[in-house]
């Protein structure tokens, strides 16, 4: 007997508040053609004052599980990555658990910066396989637009608001790849990496939350490797090659480091689930949108093999294959 994390439900929410590139026009030496051109982004959501990552994850668990039929007490656990939390203290995914009306089961938040879901997803898996959860629900939410420095012109314009989530329920398999579920993961971090990707604030630094700083061309020559050596790296986990994938559902950090590591893999973008320029990198809730997003619009369907994968701030990177 084999089980498998089987995906139930999905869904996503996204902040009122749409900011088209030619807002940042205003107070920036940029243009809409120049961002458009770098990264792929044409807007993004930004979350309204008072409105924080608990609300968007909220309105995207509440989603999820009315698309897999279940109610919040049908979940035994709650796994939610960000790395912009209400509080330092609690977790968001007990301030979850309180606003879902959830009376039982746990909730912790997991921080891998754009990596986070799939670290998140992950570790659901594993406490489905170790016999903890039956049924798990993983979010990832964000509100990156409270970290941004508004004068740096390479980074604020490359983020938003957002959130998504899944439902995971265990199921028996027969322990081959045309199970459906999660198949196999692959993750990695290098802390020597730190400088590229990180936030110059904290609670043991300086008591504030900081700002974020990104030297941008570096990593992009990092993510591209690293994003197609991690997918390889899950995919010979159960002997299967890049033409058995269905669908990429990659980070939506960067149009070009998409297509580039489509291109690595030989997939074509045709198969690439690509929401980037709805609204921009999100971080940890960036491919549980484009999850959704791909649902909702009738391409991802039921058994097609995906391989989802992300880098960020560590940098932390790596990847999941799960037959749909």
């Amino acid at each position: 007997m084999t089980v498998r994390a089987v995906v139930k439900g999905v869904g996503h929410y996204l902040p009122e508040r749409i900011v088209p590139n030619s807002e940042f026009e205003k107070t920036l030496d940029t243009t809409d053609e120049w961002i458009r051109s770098r990264s792929g982004i044409e807007r993004r959501r930004f979350a309204a004052e008072g409105q924080t990552t608990s609300d968007l994850g909220y309105e995207a668990a509440r989603a999820a599980l009315e698309n897999a039929g279940m109610q919040a007490d049908d979940i035994d656990g709650i796994v939610v990555a960000t790395s912009t939390p209400d509080l330092t203290f609690p977790s968001v995914a007990t301030m979850l658990q309180s606003k879902l009306g959830m009376t039982r089961g746990f909730g912790f938040d997991v921080q891998a910066v754009c990596a986070g879901f799939v670290y998140a997803l992950t570790t659901a898996n594993a406490l489905i396989l170790s016999g903890q959860c039956k049924t798990v629900l993983v979010v990832g939410a964000e509100t990156f637009s409270r970290i941004m420095d508004w004068e740096d012109r390479a980074t604020c314009v490359l983020f938003g608001d957002g959130a998504g989530a899944l439902v995971l329920q265990a199921e028996v398999g027969n322990g081959n790849s045309d199970d459906r579920g999660i198949l196999s993961a692959d993750l990695n971090s290098d802390g020597r990496f730190k400088d590229m990707l990180f936030v110059d604030g904290g609670v043991s630094t300086n008591g504030q939350s900081g700002k974020l700083r990104m030297q941008g061309n570096a990593l992009f020559r990092q993510a591209v490797e690293k994003l197609t050596a991690t997918a390889h790296a899950s995919l010979n986990k159960i002997g299967l090659t890049d033409d058995a994938v269905d669908w990429i559902v990659p980070h939506q950090a960067n149009i070009r480091i998409i297509k580039g590591t489509a291109k690595k893999m030989g997939v074509p973008m045709d198969r690439v689930i690509v929401t980037v320029q709805d609204h921009g990198n999100t971080s940890a809730a960036s491919i549980p949108l484009a999850l959704s997003v791909g649902v909702e619009e009738g391409r991802i369907k039921t058994r097609d093999l995906l391989v989802t994968e992300a880098i960020g701030g560590g940098l932390a990177w790596g990847s999941v294959v799960i037959r749909w």
